[in-house]
């Protein structure tokens, strides 16, 4: 198996993924999963295309996160290792898409506007 390179989103996250054949060493930023994702939680998100096709410690994942929070970099890494196990084996594609691991999150945070205190919060008005 070559080396499969694909990329995922979420909010403002971008990751970058190549993953390998190999013993499910999962390193992100040159960093240990459970080093750079300290909370179970945020481990499980990661895994969970891998739970779901029962292929845990099958594949090695070099990953680059960049951006936005620790939850979205974890789903951005989670579109990311779904997209590279479909370009392995398409049959996995409906397993994934079920779960809803292959679609991206469109949410982004909506601008602020001028004359307003955040996007749509007024400043507070008193009539003294």
């Amino acid at each position: 198996m070559e080396v499969i390179n694909t990329s995922g989103r979420r909010k403002t996250s971008v990751a970058r993924i190549y993953m390998t054949a190999g013993q499910g060493n999962i390193t992100i930023n040159g960093r240990d999963i459970k080093n750079y994702f300290p909370s179970e939680v945020l481990q499980t998100i990661v895994n969970q295309p891998f739970k779901t096709l029962d292929l845990i410690g099958k594949y090695d994942i070099k990953a680059n996160l960049k951006g936005g929070g620790v939850s979205g970099q974890a789903e951005a890494l989670r579109l990311a290792i779904s997209k590279a196990l479909v370009v392995e084996n398409a049959e996995t594609k409906p397993a994934l898409r079920k779960e809803g691991f292959i679609t991206r999150d469109p949410r982004m945070v909506e601008r602020k506007k001028f004359g307003k205190r955040k996007a749509r919060r007024s400043f507070q008005f008193s009539k003294r």
